[in-house]
């Protein structure tokens, strides 16, 4: 199994139970968005609460190489968390919304 489908078969459900999840109030919705390659996967919002408009990116990951980056990471404790959780090594995840300089000092992946 090469690594894009090993970690599509990871990251794929965990971000979906997310995506479930209702959102607590208001007329937003919650979307997982995979690319094409299944290299980027996007957790997204998007609606209204309390007659203002909603949308962003929570979570940003694609695939480059055997790693995982995080480009963006929204959730309360953390999609890294959940990633290792999963079995996917530290060593394998870059927190690549860390400046390069901040990234050796994290126990993650520098590049």
């Amino acid at each position: 199994m090469d690594s894009i489908t090993k970690y599509y078969q990871i990251i794929y459900p965990i971000l979906k139970e997310y995506a479930d999840l209702p959102y607590r109030y208001g007329e937003v919705k919650r979307h997982l968005i995979v690319s094409e390659d299944k290299l980027h996967y996007l957790f997204m919002t998007w609606g209204w609460e309390n007659r203002r408009r909603l949308h962003g990116c929570i979570v940003h990951l694609e695939i480059v190489g055997d790693k995982i980056w995080i480009h963006e990471d929204g959730l309360e404790d953390g999609i890294a968390r959940d990633l290792v959780n999963a079995g996917i090594p530290k060593s394998q995840i870059v927190l690549g919304f860390h400046p390069p300089e901040v990234r050796p000092h994290t126990e993650f992946a520098v590049n």
